[in-house]
């Protein structure tokens, strides 16, 4: 019962919601930095974990997979707000070959108002929350909330709405 009053009560103040968009946040790379909301037109798995977490670590198997199968279709990021390296160090030391993002400032976390983790965030191409995990994952959940948003129709920018100003 606990439980479920706190986990309301985190859902409640989080700024995350399914059928909107997440807060945008800078994801620097080699190419320079973009926005999560340039990702647009991809389905985007966002992964808040740690590596002093069990349940994190138990469920990175599933992103590698999810990597594996589904490749460029999506873009999938994991996100710690550990102190430089550590998480990344944890990868390397494991071999697993995921994209780290360093929330070194805890930026991104606050932004999400992440509850205890780990968190995943499913996006689909039109920008929006598709899905949202609290706790440990199964393989079969992330696989269908990938599905289900890979399945969101994306507008035909040439059938449309004219451009403002535009009378046809």
């Amino acid at each position: 019962m606990f439980a479920a009053f706190v986990l309301a009560a985190t859902t409640a103040i989080s700024p995350v919601h399914v059928h909107a968009p997440p807060p945008d946040f800078t994801i620097p790379s080699a190419k320079g930095t973009k926005r999560l909301y340039d990702l647009r037109g991809k389905v985007v798995v966002l992964n808040f974990w740690a590596s002093w977490c069990p349940p994190c670590t138990d469920e990175l198997k599933y992103f590698v997979r999810a990597e594996n199968l589904y490749g460029s279709k999506i873009e999938l990021m994991t996100i710690s707000d550990e102190p430089h390296d550590i998480a990344a160090t944890y990868l390397r030391a494991r071999v697993i070959e995921l994209p780290i993002l360093e929330d070194l400032d805890g930026s991104i976390s606050k932004a999400y108002h992440t509850p205890p983790i780990p968190l995943t965030v499913v996006i689909d191409p039109l920008g929006n929350v598709s899905y949202i995990s609290v706790g440990e994952l199964s393989w079969n959940e992330l696989q269908g909330a990938i599905d289900q948003a890979l399945q969101t129709p994306i507008p035909n920018p040439a059938v449309g709405t004219p451009a403002p100003g535009v009378l046809r």
